[in-house]
């Protein structure tokens, strides 16, 4: 699959691949210090199943990167739809060069797709992205690159 970069397509959509990369990360304690926010926050907005497409679900989440955050590489197996709604972020799939996008530009990946690069391309302003999956229902949301 290629990348995908497109101007207010009217289509906005990813995965929640994201939320995975945030578990665990939610709150950093250290001592007696107050938590401090993560870097990546993911918040689902909906999740249906597909009547038409037995098996299959759609997934719609937003991602919020903090400045200079990102995420490790990873993949959906499945058709995830991003829409940047703030900020500026940097992608890249395996074998694809690197996008830098802006509000209103889309990126796409497939199934088969390697995501290498995802992050907030700035060290000093926060990154939101609209995400929309379309996936296999009970199948993870997204895996390390190097998971089978």
């Amino acid at each position: 699959m290629r990348l995908h970069v497109g101007r207010r397509t009217g289509t906005g959509v990813a995965g929640r691949w994201w939320q995975l990369a945030a578990v665990g990360t939610a709150f950093c304690v250290v001592g007696d210090a107050a938590p401090t926010p993560a870097p990546v926050a993911v918040s689902t907005l909906m999740r249906r199943d597909l009547a038409e497409l037995p098996g299959k679900e759609a997934l719609m989440l937003t991602v919020e990167y903090a400045p200079g955050a990102s995420s490790q590489p990873h993949r959906h197996d499945a058709e995830v739809f991003v829409y940047v709604l703030e900020g500026a972020v940097v992608m890249q799939l395996a074998g694809q060069p690197r996008q830098t996008l802006g509000p209103g530009e889309t990126f796409h990946e497939g199934p088969a797709d390697v995501h290498v690069t995802s992050a907030n391309a700035s060290a000093t302003a926060p990154a939101k992205i609209l995400v929309v999956m379309l996936k296999d229902k009970g199948r993870p949301v997204s895996q390390p690159a190097s998971a089978p």
